[in-house]
Order: C-alpha cells, then sequence, then structure tokens
C-alpha cells in the first residue's frame, strides 16, 4: 500500500475552526506564518498558502485588515494588481506553470475560507495536476515542502523585484 505523507496538514485537520484572531494580519509578524511571506510591498504582500492546492500556491493580500474589494484604497488595488502580475512571473520562473488560476472568493457563500481579509489567489497548474485525490479522498498531492517553495519564490522574487 502506497502511503502519502504530508505531517504539515494535521494542524489543518485538527483545528476547531474557531477564529483567534486574522491570520494574514499575524503573518507579518508570527513566528509561525512569517517564513511563508516570499515578497513584501507598501500597501500588500505576497504569502504562500499554508494548506495550498499545489505547489507553489500564493496570496497577494493587503497588510489592511479589510473584507472587500471595494474598501480598498486605490494604492491597495494597484499594488494587488502589481504583485499579482508579479507572482504571475515568479511562478513562471519558478515552476514553468502551463495555466494559472487567479481569482478571490468575496464571501463565505462564494468559497472564502477567510472571508474578512481579502486576498487574490494565484495557483500554478499542469496539465494532469488534477485527479481523483482531490475530489473522491480530499487529499492534495504536493511534490515539494513549503520550506523549499518559500525559498525558490523568494530568489524568483527578489530576481524580479530586486529594490521592493
Amino acid at each position: 500500500m502506497d502511503r502519502l505523507w504530508s505531517p504539515w496538514r494535521m494542524q489543518y485537520v485538527t483545528s476547531t475552526g474557531e477564529p483567534g484572531g486574522c491570520v494574514f494580519c499575524d503573518a507579518l509578524t508570527s513566528d509561525e506564518t512569517a517564513p511563508l511571506v516570499v515578497h513584501r510591498g507598501r500597501a500588500c504582500y505576497v504569502i504562500l498558502n499554508l494548506f495550498p492546492y499545489s505547489s507553489g500556491h500564493l496570496m497577494v493580500v493587503p497588510r489592511r485588515h479589510i473584507a472587500t474589494l471595494s474598501s480598498t484604497t486605490a494604492e491597495e488595488r494597484s499594488e494587488m494588481m502589481d504583485l499579482t502580475r508579479l507572482a504571475e512571473q515568479a511562478l513562471t520562473e519558478a515552476y514553468k506553470p502551463q495555466g494559472l488560476n487567479v481569482g478571490m472568493n468575496l464571501g463565505r457563500s462564494a468559497g472564502a475560507g477567510i472571508v474578512d481579509h481579502i486576498h487574490v489567489h494565484v495557483v500554478p497548474r499542469w496539465s494532469g495536476d488534477t485527479n481523483f485525490m482531490t475530489v473522491v479522498g480530499e487529499v492534495r498531492v504536493l511534490p515539494e515542502d513549503i520550506g523549499e517553495t518559500a525559498r525558490r519564490l523568494r530568489e524568483a522574487f527578489g530576481r524580479l523585484a530586486p529594490d521592493q
């Protein structure tokens, strides 16, 4: 029998779902999640998803705690798009995906896991990367440790935006 080893998911599957603060607000200072931040801008930053759909799953997040796109400032909207573009470039350089999913889920009914802090998902995709595991087994198969993903993407962001 084959086994899939993903010990980092234990935190997710055993969590109570009770809010204990905002993971995005805490991400810039928390010892646990700060290592997932791969790039910092003035109004926003880029962070790896701790529970990704695929290796390299990034999120572009405003520093300010806001829940809706209509609550953003012009600077936040502009930088969110600029960093989404930069995330596309970094993922393309580091992983050479065959496609990307880019999007936002606004509100719980729209699929937002974190409803009170807006963010843009940037998910690299490859032909054949979707299979029965996610749908039937409720399991995601990731070929790379998240620490290695963070290292690769920090290097790519550093080359693409060295002065930020």
